[in-house]
């Protein structure tokens, strides 16, 4: 049984805007409340928080430390094994994200948390990083801040593949078509969140967005660009050098990440476990809205309703 508590908690800060390390406390189901609420204010506070020595984790743990923290929830179109939640991040299989993105915005209520643990790690590259995207808001000179609460943005999870990695091979450009495609998902969303529970704004972009609404092809891209360059500063950055049993768990809502692509073949894998999230909100108190498919058959994410693979 674990015995950590609040109290035991250590959280130093790692980088100036965005990350921070926690110690002694030893992951899974059985963390007492102090202790996970130790862990969500850290978490909130930092946006991205990381964990060294949890080589005891296994996938039952993995997921039943996730449900101290919400509601696991599966992918909306790349199946897990065995039907868990957790899903493999392998780079044999073309899982090198080298790409700026949060997690699953192309459907309406993307997670909230993503909890991502290290199997096995290359003896060199893949790393990953991650931008606070509050902290990217909060710096916009104001006529920014403004123009950027009145936009809204369409997502989707189809998205030129081939253009982004030219050296593909084709069994892997038609894996991504037939598996992370298989339902083709177009979301409406704020340019600038609401955080539920920090009151924060957020810029909600990343490279799910297909295009800003009432701007041309050009026009929309260059305004993407804009926004994506002040997240992706240096200052609201931070980078993990992973080591096999590591944890990183990131606030989804307020975060980009980035799995850097420089490990040659050397296998890179990882397991991630999602937590539901919430619809979001603009700053005209707009929620976000489900365009297509109307209605599918998985209520994961909210996407039933119309209401309520990325890797690192």
């Amino acid at each position: 049984m674990s015995t950590a508590t609040r109290t035991d908690l250590t959280v130093t800060k790692i980088g100036g805007r965005i990350g921070a390390e926690i110690g002694g406390v030893r992951l899974g189901g059985d963390l007492d409340a102090d202790a996970v609420a130790g862990i969500r204010s850290a978490l909130l506070a930092h946006k991205v928080v990381f964990f060294r020595g949890q080589d005891h984790l296994d996938e039952d743990g993995h997921e039943a430390f996730a449900e101290l923290l919400g509601a696991p929830v599966a992918h909306p179109t790349v199946p897990s094994a065995d039907g868990r939640y957790a899903l493999g991040i392998d780079s044999h299989h073309g899982a090198r994200a080298n790409q700026w993105h949060t997690d699953v915005t192309f459907v309406p209520a993307y997670p909230a948390f993503s909890i991502l643990r290290a199997v096995t790690i290359p003896p060199y590259g893949g790393n990953t990083l991650w931008a606070n995207t509050a902290t990217a808001y909060a710096g916009l000179p104001e006529p920014l801040r403004v123009l950027a609460d009145s936009l809204r943005a369409v997502h989707s999870n189809e998205y030129d593949y081939a253009a982004l990695k030219p050296d593909a091979l084709p069994e892997a450009l038609a894996q991504y078509r037939e598996v992370f495609t298989s339902t083709k998902f177009l979301t409406e969303h704020p340019v600038v969140r609401v955080h539920p529970e920090t009151g924060e704004r957020t810029l909600l972009l990343g490279n799910f967005v297909q295009r800003i609404n009432g701007l041309t092809g050009r026009d929309s891209r260059l305004l993407q660009d804009l926004f994506q360059a002040h997240i992706e500063l240096p200052e609201n950055t931070v980078r993990w050098q992973w080591q096999a049993g590591d944890v990183a768990i990131w606030d989804n809502r307020a975060t980009q990440h980035y799995g850097v692509d420089d490990s040659d073949d050397h296998e890179r894998t990882l397991r991630r476990v999602t937590v539901d999230g919430d619809v979001p909100v603009g700053p005209d108190g707009v929620p976000s809205r489900l365009i297509s498919p109307e209605s599918v058959p998985d209520p994961a994410f909210g996407i039933a309703s119309g209401a309520s693979t990325s890797e690192a």
